[in-house]
């Protein structure tokens, strides 16, 4: 039997040790374990890991302790950071700040983020000051290089984080971009990490990497190991009723629930929140200060509830996450790792409920195919179904109206259109999304 390494067993800069016990860490995760004693000898590292398995502070402490054992260069001309980080999402960037800030807070680094959707000149206006690390996704960090605000060519640290993220969401020929304006790979320290090394990802480490050791930590299962996994049949009609009564019995402080659509997100918050429970649908649509501005609220836990659509199932690291639910369950099975992946992150225990209605049911082989285990069903007790509170019908034309102006702004007719949850039906909040006349009630029991 191995022992685990103890951070505190490397050989660290005090000012990086600091870090680390404000932090709280001790023991190193697999992915750190096996990478931090390559990085640290000056190693390029290509490294496979889930999402939550500690690969963002495996890189920001080899980075940070590269920068303080090696004296920074003079500086002339634009900024030019010796540690660029490149993310393929700006709630990714966001949290990798955060986390450098914390490691780093004892370093005397200057760490900035740039990312799109916030104010560009004022990012502008801080990247024209001098940085040590600059974290930002592709299309941010070339607009601000086209303008010379910063230069790449002192950078000794680069990291690509989640690089098969941002293969799918096409910033294959940006990232590439800004790669061939860095110094030579034998000249600086690179580290790729992606949840699949796949060949196009093998490719980038061929073309932009210096030799690098490649690793892969494969967890015994698709899922978080931690992550409890359970099953609720429904009916649709008694789908919210069942949700009502789970949230009471399983208590939680911070609970991210999963709809497919941006309308069902927003309906659900509506419904939630008329019957008591406090809680903020995030949504693709939400510009960016207020999409910050909830998710500080999560993770600090002024807002218990998160209800979001995929946009959040990636890219976004929220400890202490303690229950995920998915309200829908959905269509891509991969989504569904994703989606459960943000609870029982780093070794925390966490919970993943499921509710699978008519329609969500048809979901459920292609899910338990590809994460290659059946998840466990449990049936709900009579009592768990609390009666919900209805929409006034004040309160439903309210909701028609600000839908239809939804619609307007964007482009399309209410009650149409691809995305849409449940058509015609669906506008009303309470109904249940494609519900049809004389389906069941409710789903199966235990014991009958």
């Amino acid at each position: 039997m191995t022992t685990a390494l103890e951070l505190a067993a490397l050989d660290l800069p005090e000012p990086v040790r600091r870090g680390i016990r404000d932090a709280g860490f001790v023991t190193a995760t697999a992915i750190q374990e096996a990478a931090l004693p390559l990085a640290l000898k000056g190693k390029d590292v290509a490294g496979q890991s889930q999402t939550g398995t500690g690969k963002t502070a495996a890189f920001l402490i080899a980075a940070f302790t590269r920068c303080l054992r090696h004296p920074a260069p003079a500086r002339s001309g634009p900024t030019a950071p010796r540690v660029l980080i490149i993310a393929p999402t700006r709630e990714l960037v966001v949290q990798i700040r955060a986390d450098a800030q914390l490691l780093g807070a004892h370093t005397g680094l200057r760490i900035l983020a740039v990312y799109g959707g916030v104010d560009y000149a004022k990012q502008r206006d801080e990247l024209g000051e001098a940085c040590d690390v600059l974290v930002g996704t592709p299309g941010r960090l070339i607009d601000y290089l086209k303008q010379l605000v910063w230069s790449p060519a002192r950078v000794e640290v680069l990291v690509i984080d989640e690089a098969d993220r941002l293969f799918d969401m096409g910033f294959i020929a940006d990232l590439r971009f800004i790669l061939r304006k860095l110094p030579k790979p034998e000249k600086r320290q690179s580290f790729l990490f992606s949840a699949t090394l796949s060949f196009r990802v093998m490719e980038l480490t061929w073309e932009f990497m210096n030799n690098p050791t490649q690793i892969t930590i494969t967890p015994h299962q698709k899922t978080a190991e931690n992550a409890e996994q359970v099953l609720y049949h429904v009916g649709r009609e008694e789908k919210f009723s069942l949700l009502l009564g789970l949230l009471r019995q399983e208590g939680g402080s911070r609970i991210l629930i999963f709809a497919n659509t941006r309308e069902e997100a927003r309906r659900l918050e509506d419904r939630l929140g008329r019957n008591g429970w406090q809680a903020r649908a995030l949504t693709g649509d939400v510009d960016q200060k207020k999409r910050l501005k909830l998710l500080n609220d999560f993770k600090d836990g002024t807002l218990p509830i998160l209800v979001a659509t995929d946009v959040a199932s990636r890219g976004l690291h929220i400890e202490g996450v303690s229950h995920v639910v998915n309200w829908d369950l959905p269509q891509d099975a991969e989504d569904y790792v994703h989606r459960i992946g943000r609870t029982a992150r780093a070794g925390a225990a966490g919970k993943a409920i499921s509710l699978a209605d008519e329609a969500g049911a048809l979901e459920l082989e292609p899910i338990e195919k590809f994460i290659g285990e059946k998840i466990r069903v449990e049936w709900a007790e009579d009592e768990w179904y609390l009666p919900e509170i209805k929409p006034t019908s004040e309160e439903r034309r309210r909701y028609a109206e600000e839908k239809r102006q939804r619609m307007a702004a964007r482009g399309g007719r209410v009650g149409s259109g691809p995305g849409r949850s449940g058509g015609s039906r669906g506008g009303r909040p309470g109904a249940s999304p494609g519900g049809r006349p004389g389906g069941p009630s409710r789903g199966p029991r235990r014991g009958r």
